[in-house]
């Protein structure tokens, strides 16, 4: 099976027969419709470019958002005992005092 995007390689010959088809079938206009095409180019590339900003500044906010903290905690050390010598244990059987 062929890929279906096979046809999309132009050589010069095919090219050459394009713009011959584009000269006859456009003919005195062929320079506005360039304009066109051109002007249409730049303002899809403006587009896509507004839309890349605001996604940027989209993923700024949420970015500061999360690392905004409205109620300010305090810090917590860790207070697990080192030894157990450290901490005298009772006994649970009375001594002898005689």
């Amino acid at each position: 099976m062929r890929p279906i995007f096979l046809f999309l390689s132009l050589g010069t010959p095919e090219i050459i027969v394009l713009g011959m088809v584009g000269l006859l079938l456009f003919g005195r206009r062929l320079p506005e419709v360039g304009r066109s095409l051109g002007k249409s180019f730049l303002e899809f590339k403006s587009g896509l470019n507004d839309m890349k900003s605001e996604l940027t500044d989209v993923q700024r906010m949420v970015e500061k958002q999360e690392s905004y903290d409205p109620v300010p905690r305090p810090e917590v050390k860790d207070v697990t005992p080192e030894s157990n010598e450290a901490s005298p244990e009772k006994d649970d059987a009375p001594e002898d005092s005689n």
